[in-house]
């Protein structure tokens, strides 16, 4: 079974900075994608940025050039660079994980965006 270890959520002011890592307990060559959803209260959850195993990345309109997806070299370990943040923002976000083994869901992590 999978599981992915979230971390650096947490509140910041309109227009900074906040970095997300997720952690995957698996094989580097069982991943075959990876990425990043968020629920705000009231809504569905939504793509918000996704790396596929040959390093292709997509993004909600909402982030683009706001926020970038990355791996580690073990492409174990995602993060999400998230920067002029909005209000907006605010959601629960959570890491999922696509694999050899069927996908995978993070316990979510609050980022709220608040002055």
């Amino acid at each position: 079974q999978v599981q992915l270890v979230e971390s650096g959520g947490g509140l910041v002011q309109p227009g900074g900075s906040l970095r997300l890592s997720c952690e995957a307990s698996v094989h580097r060559f069982s991943i075959y994608a990876m990425g990043w959803y968020r629920q705000a209260p009231g809504k569905e959850r939504e793509l918000v940025a996704r790396i596929v195993v040959n390093g292709d990345t997509n993004y909600a309109d909402s982030v683009k050039g706001r926020f970038t997806i990355s791996r580690d070299k073990a492409i174990k370990t995602v993060y999400l660079q998230m920067n002029s943040l909005k209000s907006e923002d605010t959601a629960v976000y959570y890491c999922h994980f696509v694999g050899r083994s069927g996908d995978a869901w993070g316990q979510g992590i609050q980022v709220t965006v608040s002055s």
